[in-house]
């Protein structure tokens, strides 16, 4: 491996491009995986490319351990940076074979015919392709040709490795498997992983850590299970699956701007509330009970999710709900419906906003 793999990225990336601006401070340690999440024009693609060399800053700073890439007076191309690029595309040489995409990088930096096609044989074993090495991009399937890919990114044994939205263009099928795949190879990278994705899944699987972008800006970072566990914004609730809400506290009470709602655990001032699809019940008639909250909602919107329907209600609050497919015929749900939506107390998660 590369010696600068031992190395930390620090990065304060301020790009402005017309009317859009990028600020954001990143660091990653060695061995360390993390995703940019965020919606369309969030800024994921614009902070890659500037650590990439494709974008020129417009402020802060890129450094790898001591060395600056990027920052008052100084600029390093793409060419001259330890860096791996896999994108979504894969944008492999259709006139050149597998091996000798995986030995393009090599040649390219000056080794020797036979010591590139050594190294680029060497990866592609280890990513499973062997067999496959005077295959043509054309001949491979989606799968296949992501993991050349990935060797053509690691056998230069980079020092930072930027993965743009790798999974994206496989299958469901497929994508489990390279998912998994990809995982154990980034588990033995030794240098720094900038993952971005949109896809909340593959974030929580392959990364150590997340930052949410939204409009340039950081929402939200910290590990999978702390995003996924506290969300702050709406996008972070959509990704991770959870209807959110902010409100103030007082005790077991929360006032939201709709109306006010229940919690188990006590709390004060200003806070999340938080809750799954699956917690929430619905019914003909207002339901009675344990301590619950209940309020009445319109059926706006019904879609299938996997095993379950996912149905969107209007109300004070708006709500997701996931019911079953029995509970789809039982009420006959149809887009109109005026029902009763139900959380209990205990299924409500409140925390500091």
């Amino acid at each position: 491996m590369d010696q600068r793999a031992d190395v930390s990225l620090d990065a304060s990336l301020r790009v402005s491009r017309g009317g859009f601006s990028l600020d954001l401070d990143l660091t990653v340690a060695p061995g360390e995986v993390v995703a940019l999440l965020g919606p369309n024009g969030a800024g994921k693609t614009t902070a890659l490319r500037a650590l990439a060399g494709l974008l020129p800053l417009s402020d802060g700073h890129i450094a790898l351990g001591d060395e600056l890439w990027d920052g008052p007076g100084r600029f390093v191309p793409a060419e001259r940076r330890s860096v791996g690029v896999v994108f979504q595309d894969y944008l492999l040489f259709a006139h050149l074979s597998a091996l000798e995409n995986v030995a393009f990088g090599p040649r390219a930096r000056g080794v020797g015919r036979a010591e590139a096609r050594a190294r680029a044989a060497e990866w592609l074993a280890r990513v499973g392709l062997a067999e496959f090495a005077r295959a043509r991009p054309r001949t491979l399937s989606g799968g296949q040709a992501q993991r050349v890919a990935l060797a053509r990114a690691l056998v230069l044994e980079p020092a930072l490795v930027l993965l743009d939205e790798p999974l994206a263009a496989l299958d469901a099928g497929t994508r489990l498997e390279v998912r998994a795949s990809l995982g154990r190879h980034l588990a033995e990278f030794g240098g720094c992983t900038v993952l971005v994705t949109h896809d909340a899944l593959d974030a929580m699987v392959l990364a150590d850590r997340l930052v949410v972008l939204e409009d340039g800006r950081v929402a939200q970072s910290g590990t999978p299970s702390s995003v996924a566990r506290q969300p702050r914004t709406s996008y972070v609730a959509d990704l991770v699956g959870l209807n959110l809400y902010r409100g103030e506290a007082s005790g077991t009470s929360v006032s939201l701007p709709s109306g006010g709602f229940v919690v188990a655990a006590p709390a004060s001032g200003p806070v999340h509330v938080a809750f799954p699809p699956s917690a929430v019940s619905l019914h003909v008639t207002e339901p009675v009970g344990s301590p619950r909250n209940t309020w009445r909602v319109t059926v706006v919107g019904i879609e299938q999710h996997a095993h379950t329907t996912r149905v969107r209600l209007a109300g004070a609050p708006d709500v997701l709900a996931d019911v079953t497919a029995a509970t789809v015929a039982d009420l006959r749900l149809r887009p109109g419906d005026v029902l009763w939506a139900a959380v209990k107390a205990t299924e409500a998660h409140a925390y500091p906003a």
